[in-house]
């Protein structure tokens, strides 16, 4: 089990966990779990690292639809920053706990601001990423929102 399962698991949060076998040749970690599970790329979310003001170490957490792209200004301007930049991997692997493609906003070794594309309030599961590569959680929002203490807001232009 990963932190990210153990978590749902401890908080007694209703959960679906997806499994699927993770082609190393795939492009997109994201649409490869979407495409491998059946799912709509609208309900399957990718997280995104990004380090705010050039400091590399102060880092924040964007919960996003596979099928987009962060827009760094809205990041920046959600976590309270003047801009953004997309996080290390090496520094986003040592904070998270987790390597990249595999990365979950739950159960993270280090407590960072999180955000969530406004799109998931509308849904009523989403699925983000369970803590490796080919495991997915599924579970409501409004759950993941809570455990991460995350805010709701625009990240992406349509």
């Amino acid at each position: 089990m990963t932190p990210a399962i153990n978590l749902v698991k401890k908080k007694k949060i209703s959960h679906q966990i997806h499994q699927y076998e993770h082609d190393p040749h795939s492009a997109s970690y994201g649409l490869e779990a979407a495409e491998a599970l059946g799912q709509d790329p609208d309900t399957v979310f990718k997280t995104l690292l990004f380090s705010l003001n050039g400091d590399a170490k102060k880092l924040a957490v964007a919960i996003i639809p596979v099928d987009h792209k962060l827009n760094l200004k809205l990041a920046a301007k959600a976590a309270g920053g003047k801009k953004a930049e997309m996080a290390n991997p090496d520094i986003a692997e040592k904070t998270t706990g987790y390597i990249v493609g595999g990365i979950s906003p739950l159960g993270q070794k280090k407590s960072l601001p999180t955000f969530i594309h406004h799109s998931a309030e509308s849904l009523d599961t989403m699925c983000v990423s369970g803590g490796r590569r080919g495991l997915e959680i599924e579970l409501a929002p409004d759950d993941l929102a809570t455990l991460t203490r995350a805010k709701f807001v625009d990240l992406c232009l349509e």
